[in-house]
């Protein structure tokens, strides 16, 4: 992971030399366009300073704030230099309200400005393109080489930093290294605005205090909708808890009822894992549950629902599965967590690995087993007691 951060470091230092080196002469009207941009973005960071700070205390991975709002559209309409001295003010800023590791921040910096300066070179490979254009009768073509512009910003940073989480998990999902469908579609929805900043900024500049107020209320917004995932979120796994499970399980059931379709629920119990906590410590413990969920997540379906159920105790429901479906399922779960490797430490802070986990799995399939999502939860959960009484590591089928 340091070898890979170091690398793009690297790039994006050689990327900016030669991107400033080649750029042309600078207008009067560029810095006029690149302080508006500046005074708007500090404007935003210090107005939302207190609500940025609680949303990056509540979250341990990928980031995404609004700042794209002012360095898109400056990507977009200023010289390359411009451009990249505006994204050293806004990362400044941010540095003191992020407060993360140097080296993260660092590497975070370099995978935007790679970004930037590969947006940049696509969108000049289509001409002298103006702001103006979006209102002319080349208003098409504009607007789908601004989108272009748009899908490399976003795709370059998924990539460089998902290629980062990717080298740093043992079982990467989707989630893990592109992020959520939350996180993704809050960056897509601060790039698209920063597409309506750059339009006020070359036709309307004085009308950019209007995308001040926007990121600003943005910001509130998204911390709200983080409150809220946070409150259906187990903060160990990552995973739904059981009022976040319940709620979309009760759905996903109604839907099966309704469109006469089965449902199964597996319930999922680590065997011995008090040994865990108590041969090893409670950190190690929670590093297994946390490889755990990964596991969960690479075995099963995207639409499929899981939450941990408490404890070492996981539940997931899977929509349109029947019996031999789920039993099948079960198996995949069973062998996946088996296979884990999760180095960890012990109670002295020594390196340790922990692996060969079994897991006793219980399964009841709607409606079959139960038509009342409380009911399906016991009948697997019987099923889970039987797996144990029969030697553990293994799959039962409600009775």
């Amino acid at each position: 992971m340091t070898a890979y951060a170091l690398a793009w470091e690297l790039i994006a230092v050689g990327a900016i030399v030669v991107a400033v080196v080649d750029a042309p002469a600078l207008r009067g009207l560029d810095w006029f366009r690149v302080a508006a941009l500046a005074i708007c973005a500090t404007l935003h960071i210090q107005l939302s300073r207190r609500q940025e700070e609680r949303r990056r205390s509540r979250q341990s991975t990928v980031h995404i704030d609004l700042t794209a709002i002012w360095v898109f559209p400056a990507v977009l309409v200023l010289p390359v230099q411009l451009a990249l001295l505006l994204i050293l003010i806004v990362r400044v800023q941010r540095w003191f309200t992020a407060r993360r590791p140097l080296n993260r921040f660092i590497f975070s910096t370099a995978s935007l400005s790679c970004a930037a300066l590969l947006t940049h070179a696509t969108v000049a490979a289509f001409g002298d393109l103006t702001m103006a254009e979006l209102t002319g009768v080349n208003s098409l073509r504009a607007f789908l080489v601004l989108a272009l512009g748009g899908l490399v910003y976003l795709g370059t940073q998924v990539a460089i930093i998902g290629g980062f989480f990717a080298l740093g998990t043992q079982s990467p999902t989707a989630r893990t290294v592109l992020g959520s469908k939350e996180d993704n579609e809050l960056e897509a929805v601060t790039v698209a605005l920063g597409m309506v900043t750059a339009i006020l900024l070359t036709n309307l500049p004085a009308a950019l205090v209007i995308m001040v107020v926007v990121s600003v209320v943005g910001n509130r917004i998204a911390e709200v909708r983080q409150l809220q995932v946070d409150v259906r979120t187990d903060p160990k796994t990552g995973l739904l808890n059981m009022r976040g499970w319940r709620e979309v399980a009760e759905r996903e059931m109604n839907r099966a009822s309704r469109d006469d379709q089965p449902c199964a629920l597996l319930m999922v119990d680590l065997d011995h894992f008090k040994s865990i906590n108590d041969t090893w410590g409670h950190p190690a413990g929670d590093d297994v549950l946390e490889y755990v969920a990964h596991a969960l997540r690479s075995a099963t379906r995207p639409s499929d629902v899981i939450g941990r159920f408490g404890g070492e105790e996981f539940v997931l429901l899977l929509p349109d599965a029947d019996v031999d479906e789920a039993e099948a399922a079960g198996e995949r779960v069973r062998q996946t967590i088996a296979e884990l490797h999760v180095p960890t430490t012990d109670k002295r802070g020594g390196p340790v690995a922990i692996s060969n986990r079994t897991t006793s799995i219980g399964v009841a399939v709607y409606p079959v087993h139960a038509i009342a999502l409380d009911s399906l939860l016991l009948a697997a959960d019987a099923a889970v007691y039987e797996a144990k009484e029969g030697g553990r590591n293994q799959v039962r089928l409600a009775g």
